[in-house]
């Protein structure tokens, strides 16, 4: 858990430091809190979902409605809508990708243990190669290594002049802008909003500690305001996680394109 640091010269805000958080065994940096939460995350999904459609009915029961929803959702939304007719072969990816992250960012806002995976920038950028390795590899299966990447390089319908800026730019961005912000979204959402909160409810916490009776009474506004935030952060957790999975599918349906 993060450490509030109360000093007698004031109140030492929270910054960085606060999400470098110790190893749970000594000696072992790779066993971590975010480490155990990524299993954690994994242990959760699959025992919900197989609780979920372990007696399907006809007419479902609350939580096999819950798990069809989720599903259906991602099915719908963010496979059939966004790829098209082939959707169904990156149905279980995309699935997967989607609930994997929902549950580590609302981490975040869980009591207890109130940390957002994804606000470690190392977890948002393996998932980021996963979704363009799926997405290049699917290109080149696709259309062939040369043609994929004569797509790429060589905009159709352009003046052959312009290759000379565009092509650079297009080989950065498919290859080095695209998988960086993917991953730079989603980690700086998260890592931000556990900022603010730690801001609004350790200075509150600060504030009702002081002697000072002014801020006794402030320190109500502060905890509202970490109410307020919470309920926001779990919006912009859920958000982030449908943006994530939703640029891998159009990027998927672009690697499916004749051209792209």
């Amino acid at each position: 858990m993060l450490n509030l640091r109360l000093s007698g010269e004031g109140f030492t805000p929270p910054g960085t430091k606060d999400f470098n958080l110790p190893s749970l065994i000594e000696g072992n940096p790779y066993f971590t809190k975010p480490i155990l939460q990524l299993f954690l995350a994994v242990i959760l999904i699959s025992v919900f979902f197989i609780l979920a459609s372990r007696k399907a009915a006809v007419v479902p029961s609350k939580l096999q409605f819950a798990g069809e929803s989720v599903y259906g959702f991602v099915r719908k939304g963010l496979g059939e809508d966004i790829i098209g007719h082939e959707f169904m072969r990156f149905v279980p990816f995309l699935f997967t990708l989607f609930t994997f992250i929902l549950v580590n960012n609302i981490f975040g806002i869980v009591p207890l243990i109130q940390f957002p995976s994804m606000s470690h920038v190392s977890f948002p950028y393996v998932l980021a190669i996963f979704a363009y390795g799926v997405f290049h590899y699917i290109g080149i299966k696709r259309q062939g290594f040369f043609k994929y990447m004569k797509g790429i390089m060589f905009l159709p319908g352009v003046p052959k002049w312009s290759y000379v800026l565009l092509t650079p730019l297009e080989i950065a961005t498919y290859f080095i802008i695209r998988p960086l912000t993917l991953s730079l979204r989603l980690f700086a959402n998260m890592f931000a909003g556990h900022l603010l909160l730690l801001v609004f409810i350790l200075g509150g916490e600060h504030m009702l500690m002081s002697d000072a009776i002014g801020l006794k009474i402030v320190s109500i506004f502060g905890f509202s305001l970490g109410i307020v935030m919470t309920f926001f952060e779990f919006m912009v957790q859920c958000l982030q996680a449908y943006i994530f999975t939703l640029l891998t599918a159009l990027y998927i349906a672009g690697a499916l394109a004749d051209e792209h």
